[in-house]
């Protein structure tokens, strides 16, 4: 830890001999979270958790006319998790978050090699998920060009654990690292074309899964392919998805690992924007998440958006695919949204969001409930408060779902959060 402190400080004092642009950047974000219900019914005469987490990041660049390079190392402190005097990270948080070089190959060609953030269109498939403290990121290569509003990346993955001797320093390339879909390869293809009011992507993914230790030798190759289409002029605006899943995935009930084959998966969304005044924004939107028919256990029809940021979608409370509601019924979100400005630095959102499973429940029930959201931003000079509160009106097919009968379930499911965020520039230089 001490060296790399060491390595930045020797780096930024080097900048000032050297024809390039070094950049120094942090980040301080503290987050008090009330939790009656969050991601899940809480029963009655529970009570609810409460805590307060910390992201620190520390952000470095450097860039010269054949490449750039960029590390960011993180660490995320619950307050109270060490004891006193401890000489070390109790839960071993700390990271190197990003950790990459881009080299430059030819005008709008370059390849970005390392520890690095996919993160496209609306991240519905592939995002930073920048709410979670610890973020999301990938170890890949990846092929970029870009001109005249044409972008195409090409990304490779092969993943292995330094943990497994026999998989990475002797024989064989066995991956046991398993949960929330970890991926032993991966290739991704993502094309996007931007004209004066239009744009769309086209995205191509397979992902390869194994978890030797459950016993699964073989390798299940998942596909998911689809498009993100927008549309904007003047004061209205439109976004749709859609995309497809088919091939094979490892699914990890009680019982144990098992192979499915994932058949006509589907995610269909459509957004519509309204600016009714320049602080007045209003939306609607609707998205279709294909479930599983239960009857078949060899088969799944159930779509699951895999790498994207999904607390950003679906409800704040995160109910749905936020490592959950895998393999599952399924959801029919039909929401709407206000957002006001009321100064240049202050904002609240308000968002309402109707859910229905896609498949029926074991009952035949489809309808799970309602769930309100507030958001409100106030920025300050150098620093800035989010403040939230969600709240959940659970329908039957919740209780259902969720394996909580109503009677058992305490009456308000809700959750309410404070984020103080700060993000000081150290160092921006410029080239010389």
């Amino acid at each position: 830890m001490k060296q790399i402190y060491l390595f930045i400080a020797m780096l930024a004092m080097s900048v000032q001999f050297a024809n390039a642009q070094f950049t120094l950047d942090g980040e301080l974000r503290s987050r008090a979270e009330y939790r009656h219900g969050f991601g899940s019914l809480i029963a009655d005469g529970t009570d609810g958790g409460f805590g307060i987490s910390t992201r620190m990041r520390l952000n470095t660049g450097y860039s010269v006319d054949a490449y750039k390079f960029y590390v960011s190392l993180q660490d995320v402190l619950v307050w109270g998790e060490n004891r006193q005097i401890l000489p070390y990270d109790q839960n071993n948080s700390f990271a190197v978050f990003q950790a990459w070089a881009e080299i430059n190959l030819a005008e709008g060609l370059s390849t970005k090699l390392g520890r690095q953030v996919l993160s496209y269109d609306d991240q519905r498939i592939l995002g930073g998920l920048d709410w979670a403290q610890q973020g999301r990121n990938h170890d890949a290569a990846l092929l970029k060009y870009s001109k005249n509003g044409f972008a195409l990346d090409f990304a490779l993955a092969f993943n292995q654990d330094y943990s497994n001797p026999t998989g990475f320093v002797s024989t064989g390339t066995g991956y046991n690292t398993s949960g929330f879909f970890s991926y032993k390869t991966m290739q991704m293809l993502h094309l996007n074309k931007k004209w004066e009011n239009f744009g769309g992507s086209l995205l191509i993914m397979n992902n390869g899964f194994q978890n030797e230790a459950a016993g699964l030798t073989d390798v299940a190759n998942l596909q998911t392919i689809g498009t993100h289409l927008t549309f904007s002029k003047e004061t209205f605006s439109v976004a749709a998805n859609a995309y497809l899943q088919t091939g094979e995935a490892i699914y990890t009930p009680a019982s144990g690992a098992v192979y499915k084959d994932v058949k006509s998966a589907y995610l269909l969304g459509l957004d519509l924007g309204y600016k009714v005044s320049p602080k007045v924004n209003l939306g609607a939107g609707i998205e279709i998440i294909s479930g599983n028919d239960e009857s078949d256990a060899a088969n799944t029809g159930a779509f699951f958006p895999l790498y994207g940021t999904n607390h950003k979608f679906n409800g704040f409370m995160d109910y749905f695919y936020v490592g959950n509601h895998a393999n599952s019924i399924g959801l029919f979100d039909v929401h709407v949204s206000a957002n006001f400005k009321f100064t240049e630095k202050s904002s609240l959102l308000i968002k309402a969001l109707n859910f229905s499973g896609e498949q029926e429940l074991a009952s035949g029930e489809k309808s799970l409930g309602t769930e309100i959201d507030l958001v409100f931003k106030q920025a300050f000079k150098g620093y800035a408060l989010v403040v939230g509160y969600s709240q959940m009106f659970a329908s039957d097919g919740m209780y259902e779902l969720k394996g909580v009968t109503e009677d058992v379930a305490a009456s308000g499911q809700n959750w309410a959060w404070a984020m103080l965020v700060l993000k000081p520039k150290f160092l921006n230089g410029a080239k010389k």
